[in-house]
Parts: C-alpha cells; structure tokens; sequence
C-alpha cells in the first residue's frame, strides 16, 4: 500500500456566491450578507497560507455586477476599500502577494489607488498568490487577448501563424500564473458564470450548497477532498500529474 499524501491542488479559484440569500433568509438586508462575506475571505485566506497551497483567485466583483442597485454597488466598493486598508498590513506581514485582473475603467479612482497600492506593496512577498478578480469578465478578457495580438499583426509585430493557444494565454490577465486546479462555486448555483473560461479548461468543479458567508476552513478542505477524490486525465486515458 502506497503511503503517499493525497496530491493538494496548486491553484484554488473560487466563486463566491450566496451573500443576498444568505442575509434574505435571516431577513437582514444584503449589505449584511456582504459584510459576512468579507470574514469568509479572512477564513479562506488563513486557511489556505496553512495549507501551503501557492495560488487563490477569487471572484470577487464581475463586470456584469455594475447592473445591481446603486444602493449596493456602494456598499461592496466600501466594503472592498475597508478590506485593503484594514488587512493589506497582515496579508504583506504573511507573504502574500497581491494580483488584481480585470478592467480598471469605470471604477472609481479611490478603489484603483487603493489596489495599485496593494499591488505595488506586495510585489516581492513570495508567499500566497493571491489573485483578486476584480471588474472581471473572462469573455471581455479573451476579446481584449485577441485584440492585443491582432494589433501585433497589423503593425507587423507578429504572424498570423505564430498565434497559438500560448501565445494568447501570455496576453490574458493572467499571464504568468497556472491554470486553476480546482475551481469552487458556493450557493448551489452550477455554472461559471463568466469567470475564467479559458484557465478552467482542465479544473475539476466543485459546486456546494454553502452560502459564501457560512464557508470556512472545514468547508475547503471537504472541496479539497472532492478533488482528491477525481482521477484527472487531461483528455487522455491515463491520470496525469500536474506537479
């Protein structure tokens, strides 16, 4: 009998979804449910730097989320601006690296000095890599990687026949960082819901009942077991490490 360690995955991304539903039933307002959420990211964060697990992305804001109340959108920005300035001190202290994808346009110039601040911060740190989509939406960010490359055609930069899935995947948001391994969706909700199409191509998909205010540390390592559990094939007929 083998006594090797069940393989932690390398790149966790996670859909954060349950917020509204989670205060709705507890009849407190929305803002409420958010505010629950940010102590959810604390939890995940800690959780994740002691399972020495490299890479997190989280969604944490999609472009298509500007449609919601203005009443609530204020609330997130608030919340989001509180969570920098409250815990960027203890993320650097502990490592982390901070990474923010998706378009800075349209958003408020407070938000983008505090996350140009957080970035420029954390730049060295070597620990957690900690990927904050923010603004985001995969298909914007796949037709921004088309239009990069067909701009370097056009002046000549480069040939149509030297466009290769590498190639583009250098030009995405997340150039340089591994596809996720695990992606987890919390709500009950089974789709992607715009995020990372491209990177998730070969992630195993955890969906879970949990509203993203109750997810916990207990809660990830029963989705880490989940993908333990999977035998990952990449399309072939045997399983293949990604170590």
């Amino acid at each position: 009998m083998s006594d090797e360690q069940p393989k932690l995955p390398n790149h966790i991304a996670i859909i954060m979804d349950g917020n509204g539903r989670w205060a709705a039933e507890r009849g407190l307002p929305r803002s409420d449910g958010h505010r629950h959420g940010v102590e959810s990211v604390r939890r995940t964060v800690r959780a994740v730097i002691d399972l020495k697990i490299p890479y997190l992305t989280l969604f944490t804001f999609s472009s298509e989320n500007w449609s919601r109340p203005r009443e609530e959108i204020r609330d997130l920005m608030g919340l989001l601006k509180r969570f920098i300035r409250q815990d960027l001190a203890d993320l650097h202290k502990h490592g982390v690296r901070i990474r923010v994808i998706g378009e800075r346009g349209g958003v408020e110039g407070e938000v983008i000095k505090l996350i140009e601040e957080a970035v420029a911060l954390t730049s060295s740190n070597d620990g957690l890599q900690l990927t904050v989509a923010f603004n985001y939406g995969s298909r914007n960010e796949i037709a921004r990687a088309a239009k990069r490359l067909a701009e370097q055609v056009k002046k000549g930069d480069l040939a149509v026949a030297d466009i290769t899935e590498e190639r583009l995947g250098r030009n995405l948001d997340t150039a340089g960082l591994p596809d996720p391994d695990l992606l987890i969706r919390t709500s009950g909700e089974v789709r992607l819901s715009n995020f990372l199409l491209w990177q998730c191509a070969y992630a195993e998909l955890v969906f879970l009942d949990t509203y993203w205010p109750d997810f916990n540390r207990e809660t990830l390592e029963a989705a880490i077991a989940e993908f333990q559990s999977r035998e990952r094939r990449f399309g072939g007929l045997q399983a293949r490490s990604t170590a």
